[in-house]
């Protein structure tokens, strides 16, 4: 026990047993056991009743209201009158307001562990409602965008503007770094193989065909779910906190058509822009290491990429990544209208929007290369 805070026991002759309280009690110093109190109540002769004197208290927090809250209860269980008189007015006031509201019973008992059949029972429900709302949302968002073609969807084009701004060029920093470091490395790896065969110069093929193809749009997509998806979760949770969306529906306009739509158009629109950008960046980065490692000329390294990647390559990728925008825009806006009307439950949206976007991405990417490999792309 720190010497600032002192605590000790007396008793007068009519078998009244004194708890003298002093010096500074702190909860960073921690709170004394009542072990020494349950000793002085069970030594002969037994006391009558308890009785406080905190005349030395100099300075208290929470510390001392805990202590004399449980030497309360173990005078209320060995049948103790407890007189407070000696407690300074505002310790008495704090103890007078904890024991307004009794206790809850069984509030300390642990709760009981529910059956390993129960628990896989709640997370198959819990799975299957959560599928249910991500179909419902699904449909709702494509009517929606069926609205928008004919010309009945109501939202600010100052909107989607703005959103745009903040998806394109407002990414583009981000962007230029992942492609061009992924573009290196993907270089770097090809080379340190290639080089063993006298293939070098093939290191350009590599890099062409795996940004055009995939990386480029996937990496961007990765980027943007982490970026703008995470950042869509958290915008439409923090209005869904606040009832901005319920003040939406009370006057009759849609939060589908006014904060969803926009949002998917922005991505929409900018992801194949974005992916266009990365794919550049990435053979730029292997270049860098082409030229710079390799020591392949220029001219043949371009010519070379140029010759490895065709049209066909390049609009797959740019139609992957608009697919991605989208996929992207509804796991963001899914999660933020979901959301809980708490912080946590804005942070939890958050959170799960960029897994459900990254799931999502990869999952559409397997299917691509699948159907892209049956086609003969």
């Amino acid at each position: 026990m720190p010497e600032s805070r002192g605590l000790s026991f007396g008793r007068t002759p009519d078998a009244t047993l004194v708890v003298q309280l002093g010096g500074t009690w702190r909860i960073r110093d921690g709170v004394p056991p009542v072990s020494g109190l349950e000793h002085e109540l069970a030594g002969p002769p037994p006391p009558r009743r308890v009785r406080f004197d905190a005349g030395g208290l100099e300075a208290w927090d929470s510390a001392v209201l805990t202590f004399l809250v449980r030497v309360l209860e173990l005078c209320r269980e060995r049948g103790l009158a407890a007189e407070r008189e000696g407690l300074p007015a505002g310790i008495r006031r704090l103890l007078a307001l904890a024991e307004a509201v009794p206790e809850k019973k069984d509030a300390r008992a642990r709760a009981a562990r529910a059956p390993w059949l129960v628990r896989v029972g709640r997370r198959t429900l819990g799975a299957l409602g959560s599928f249910t709302g991500t179909i419902e949302f699904v449909g709702e968002a494509t009517i929606a965008f069926g609205r928008l073609c004919r010309g009945r969807a109501r939202f600010r084009a100052s909107d989607v503007l703005l959103l745009v701004q903040e998806a394109g060029a407002e990414a583009l920093p981000i962007v230029s770094l992942i492609s061009f470091l992924v573009g290196t490395i993907l270089a770097f790896v090809g080379a340190v193989q290639l080089q063993q065969f006298g293939a070098a110069i093939y290191v350009a093929n590599l890099v062409g065909i795996a940004m055009v193809r995939e990386m480029g749009a996937m990496m961007t997509a990765i980027v943007m779910a982490g970026r703008t998806g995470a950042a869509y979760a958290a915008q439409l949770g923090s209005m869904r906190a606040s009832q901005e969306i319920d003040a939406l529906n009370t006057m009759g306009i849609s939060p589908l058509d006014f904060l969803v739509l926009p949002r998917m158009l922005a991505l929409c629109l900018m992801m194949p822009l974005l992916c266009l950008y990365s794919d550049l960046l990435g053979i730029l980065g292997g270049a860098a290491i082409g030229i710079g490692m390799l020591h392949l000329s220029p001219t043949v390294y371009f010519q070379q990429t140029a010759h490895s990647v065709n049209v066909g390559d390049l609009l797959g990728g740019v139609f992957k990544a608009s697919v991605y925008g989208v996929l992207i825009a509804l796991a963001g806006c899914l999660r933020g209208m979901h959301a809980g009307s708490s912080a946590a439950g804005v942070g939890d949206a958050t959170t799960s929007a960029v897994v459900t976007s990254i799931v999502w991405i990869i999952s559409a990417c397997g299917i691509f290369a699948v159907v892209f490999y049956i086609l003969g792309i």
